[in-house]
This record gives C-alpha cells, structure tokens and sequence, in this order.
C-alpha cells in the first residue's frame, strides 16, 4: 500500500494504524469544503470524503485543492451508494464504484467505503460478492463492505440490502464496521470484530440506543461498545482507519457542532491509544 505525503511534507500515512479521520457526514448540512477547516482545525488525521449532493465532493480536483490548502490528507472515499445519491456518477452501480476507485488513487486515499446493493438491484446483489473481489485484485485501494442493518416494524425484521445487510459471512477482502448500525441491528459488535479478524479494515466510530434507527451519536453517548473497540484495536495493532461519522444536524450553532466534533475526537483518540504494557495480540 503506497502512502501519501501530505502538503508540507508531513506524512499521512493511510493506512498505517491509529489515524481518526473526520466524516464529511458530520458536518452536514454544512459543506464538504467546511468539514476540511473543522477537521484540519480540531485535530483530526484525515478525512473521509462521502460522496452525495454536494458537487464538492464529486469533484477530485476540488477535493485535492482542499487537500493542499488545508494539509490533511484524504484517508477513505465513500462512494454514492445511499438513496439520496442514486443518480450521483450515473446509475450503473459498478460504474459508481470504478470512479470512486479512480478518485481515491488520483487522492492517495487507501480505501473505499461501499454498501452492499439494495435488494431491488438484483443484477448487481447477484454479481456482487465476486465483483468486489474483483476490483480489489485490480488496485492496491481497499474496498471496504460496510455493515448494514434490517428494517424492523411490527415485530417483524425485514433486510433491505442484498445478498446481506451483514458482511461478515460473505467472502469480502475488507470490511468496515459501523457501530450506530450495529446498535440499529442489534449485533454485538465485538463478536463481529472478532469473527472479522483481519477482514475488518475501516471503522465507522459512532454510537446508539438501539432504537430502529440510525443515531450516529457521538461515541459515548449509546450504549454500544465503542470504548471496548478501539481499546482491542490497539492491542491488536488495528492497521486501518477510525472514521468519526456522527450526526450533527440538530446542532443549534457551529459551535455546537465543533464541541461535539472535538469530543468525538478526543473519545477515540484516548481509547485507541494502547494500554501500556499490554503487548499485541499475535
């Protein structure tokens, strides 16, 4: 995996282990330019670009020109896989992921962040497992499946996403865990950790209730084992990225935002930091 250099000759090294990068989700609805201030501002690693509406954020020559000005590297590419990004790059989803590749070359960013199809795609959910595979034996960019969650109503579990909203038995290269979907789901995100391994390439730092719906709290705040995470990747010498993808929208000021922002950072930064004394796990 090559690493990228950032502007001013300080090495980003994606991929490399314990870097936190900052979600460009959470700061919405503010703009994907804003989110490289507040990221280079509090202290962040990186950034995680999420590809949607905003033209910003499609534009791999405006991405690098925010990369340079603000010297913090771009550490993953979320492709447009969410229903508001269906006509975002097109609607051929395997055209969608081939940009996305060639973004996070052009950007030196080591990783992709896709969500397996909707059960409506079905010529895509049948080629995608070997599809994926694929594409990651053709770059050195990572293509990691995130976890998904069912719908529930009535009693009743029902999975939008095809051929599982759970990547862990499917037979993908990397995979990025995602703790609000593990709270939407009700998995036990350490036992998915686990079974994972060395497949769990990304991480998605967030937190919930396990209500029937997807918080992205700021981690702490829920009850999911965000804590016990990070602190396990550290003595497992965890070689990926940790993304904070919190949900910032009802923040009443910039402010607000920013507090919540640096809280979230300094969660993760803390409980990723190896105990000391503690060797890696072999």
């Amino acid at each position: 995996m090559r690493s990228g250099v950032a502007p001013g000759g300080s090495a980003a090294r994606p991929g490399s282990g314990g870097l936190i990068a900052l979600s460009t989700a959470s700061t919405y609805p503010e703009s994907t330019a804003t989110s490289f201030e507040m990221a280079a501002r509090l202290g962040y690693d990186g950034v995680e670009i999420m590809v949607w509406t905003d033209p910003v954020s499609q534009d791999p020559q405006a991405l690098r020109r925010l990369r340079d000005y603000h010297g913090i590297p771009i550490l993953a590419v979320h492709a447009p896989c969410l229903l508001l990004t269906q006509r975002v790059w097109g609607t051929d989803p395997w055209a969608k992921l081939q940009r996305a590749r060639s973004v996070a070359e052009a950007l030196e960013a080591p990783t992709v962040v896709v969500h397996p199809p909707f059960r409506w795609q079905r010529d895509y959910a049948r080629e995608f497992v070997a599809g994926i595979d694929r594409m990651a034996g053709e770059t050195d960019v990572r293509f990691a499946v995130e976890n998904m969650f069912p719908l529930r109503a009535r009693g009743r579990e029902v999975s939008a996403y095809a051929p599982d909203w759970s990547p862990v038995d499917d037979e993908y290269r990397h995979v990025t865990l995602d703790l609000s979907h593990t709270s939407v789901s009700r998995s036990d995100a350490m036992a998915m950790a686990d079974r994972l391994g060395d497949r769990l390439a990304h991480i998605h730092m967030a937190d919930g209730t396990g209500l029937a719906k997807d918080e992205h709290l700021v981690p702490g705040r829920g009850t999911q084992p965000c804590a016990a995470l990070l602190e396990r990747l550290a003595v497992n010498g965890f070689d990926g990225t940790v993304v904070v993808e919190i949900n910032t929208r009802r923040a009443e000021s910039r402010d607000q935002r920013e507090a919540d922002l640096a809280e979230a950072l300094a969660f993760t930064r803390l409980n990723l930091a190896a105990p000391a004394g503690v060797p890696s796990a072999t």
